[in-house]
């Protein structure tokens, strides 16, 4: 009998559309990250004070987070294409600045126009996925892979880092984004269509500015107060940005198309599913930034191997993004939740045990026990966020999702970065802002070495704990929070609401990436 040919079977083009799509996708998660293992040569290169050190390495997450859903908004006006191929094209000439940058201040910048770049491909790189794939089943497929993909960027970012710094100068982290980026705009014409826009509403330009300068200049403060210490200047720099987030969220409760619709956090599934996107991301980014410089700097290890033992944690942490999927089919999602936070507050504790003069053993366990709960979180907050509220509000839903995974891998090394660098100011030697200013002064003796190292560590195991007592609260927030069953999740809800993973029509909504009350624009 001959065989009908199924008309929404993608063919090869769609195919090779997601594996195009996957490249850019990769190297925005990537530089998230990439700079964990790097800052030690990059503090030998550029020299950066503490607070500059640290804005290198999350400026990045916090432009990315801030902007996500404008641009995808923009997105749905004038064309995801188009702004893909706009973000791609300068997510490029971002990278090859800040690979020759020649001072910390213009590797800020560099990273902060990355940060933009990265803003206007992550919604729009979804939606076009999105039109791909006309069946609904071959699209979560699709959408599946893209988050595994971005999931592992992440976690591969320091390892990927850690294996060009051995061979060639810090600036080739950036480089290497290069021939992916010229790759995608030669294919993608071929490959990949435009989108259907939607020019409903409007993109609020205000709450945009309010969003990004109230992260900032409330980071700004905590950060040189940690470094620094008090300063009644600092502190009304950081009380006018608690004010202004303040502003921001009380304009988004009166408009008609908010930039975060803050109404769908009195659903606690939904909370709790926004709360588990940023606090592994902010205990990972943190832990793993710490650990390349107690790796490289304290125990000496030279970074080929430093990102050679980080490989085991990334690589269960990618695997766990893929098969969590069949274990929550198995297990019930809350089961799922509680076990990540639980599994991720234990690998936390599993940093207690280093010292100055060695841990290696506690930290690869470490990264791979957290690696697990990691890779659990990551894969279900999106999917989780979505079937917690009605079907038209999927867009807003998942939108603040991934907005929820940049802000908090830009937030753990702005805040317990800090934490780390406040506990070093007051147990260190007293002589540079941070470890790597203090061990790079000259003719320092042992005795002040040694005292710089065992400050640093501790304040690596204050993170670790910090980290770990959240997630534990969070753990049992779960448990009393988010129902057993699909059923009572969709109680929970009301009507409209998804199962367990019973909607991929509605997990493609991420595609939106606008916080519009809408569907994303799919066949």
């Amino acid at each position: 009998m001959k065989r009908t040919t199924d008309i929404h079977q993608p063919g090869p083009r769609a195919w090779l559309g997601l594996a195009v799509i996957l490249g850019p996708v990769l190297l925005v998660a990537m530089d998230g990250s990439v700079l964990f293992l790097a800052m030690p040569k990059v503090t030998e290169a550029l020299a950066p004070t503490a607070d500059q050190a640290l804005w290198a390495l999350d400026i990045y997450g916090f432009v990315v987070g801030s902007l996500l859903i404008t641009f995808g908004g923009i997105g749905d006006r004038y064309g995801r294409l188009k702004l893909l191929m706009s973000g791609v094209a300068l997510f490029g000439l971002a990278s090859l600045g800040a690979a020759f940058a020649s001072s910390p201040d213009t590797l800020i910048a560099f990273r902060a126009l990355m940060g933009l770049a990265g803003a206007t491909l992550l919604p729009s790189a979804l939606a076009v996925l999105g039109e791909l794939f006309a069946d609904p089943r071959q699209r979560a497929q699709a959408i599946g892979i893209f988050a595994a993909a971005f999931a592992a960027g992440f976690a591969i970012g320091p390892a990927v880092g850690g294996q060009l710094l051995s061979h060639f100068w810090w600036g080739s982290v950036f480089l290497v984004n290069l021939p992916v980026l010229v790759l995608f705009l030669v294919l993608a014409p071929f490959l990949l269509r435009e989108v259907a826009t939607s020019r409903t509403g409007r993109i609020d330009v205000l709450s945009t500015v309010q969003s990004v300068a109230g992260l900032l200049l409330t980071i700004y403060a905590v950060k040189h107060l940690a470094a620094e210490g008090w300063s009644t200047a600092v502190a009304a720099v950081g009380v006018a940005g608690l004010a202004v987030l303040v502003w921001f969220v009380r304009r988004q409760l009166t408009l008609e198309h908010p930039l975060i619709d803050f109404r769908l956090f009195r659903d606690r599934v939904f909370t709790v599913a926004i709360i588990t996107g940023l606090l592994p991301l902010a205990a990972w980014s943190a832990t793993a930034y710490l650990s390349g410089v107690y790796l490289q700097s304290v125990l000496g290890i030279p970074i080929l191997r430093a990102a050679l033992l980080a490989l085991p944690g990334a690589l269960l942490l990618t695997v766990t993004c893929i098969v969590t999927p069949m274990l929550v089919a198995r297990i019930g999602k809350r089961t799922a939740l509680v076990t990540c936070h639980l599994l991720v507050a234990a690998g936390l504790l599993l940093l207690l045990p280093v010292a100055s003069s060695g841990g290696v053993g506690w930290y690869i366990a470490s990264t791979v026990l957290a690696g697990v709960g990691y890779g659990i979180s990551f894969s279900l907050v999106a999917e989780t966020a979505v079937a917690a509220v009605p079907a038209e509000r999927a867009g807003s839903a998942a939108a603040i999702a991934e907005t929820s995974n940049e802000l908090g891998n830009a937030l753990g090394i702005a805040l317990l970065g800090s934490l780390s660098v406040l506990v070093f100011r007051l147990q260190g030697p007293d002589l540079a802002g941070t470890f790597g200013e203090t061990v790079a002064l000259p003719g320092l003796a042992q005795a002040v070495v040694d005292q710089a190292q065992d400050a640093f560590v501790t304040g690596l195991r204050v993170v670790a704990v910090t980290a770990a007592l959240l997630h534990i609260v969070l753990g049992l927030l779960t448990l009393r929070r988010v129902p057993k069953s699909p059923k009572s999740l969709e109680d929970e809800g009301g009507a409209g609401r998804g199962g367990e993973g019973d909607r991929p029509e509605a997990a493609g909504a991420e595609a939106s990436g606008s916080g519009g009350e809408r569907e994303a624009a799919m066949p």
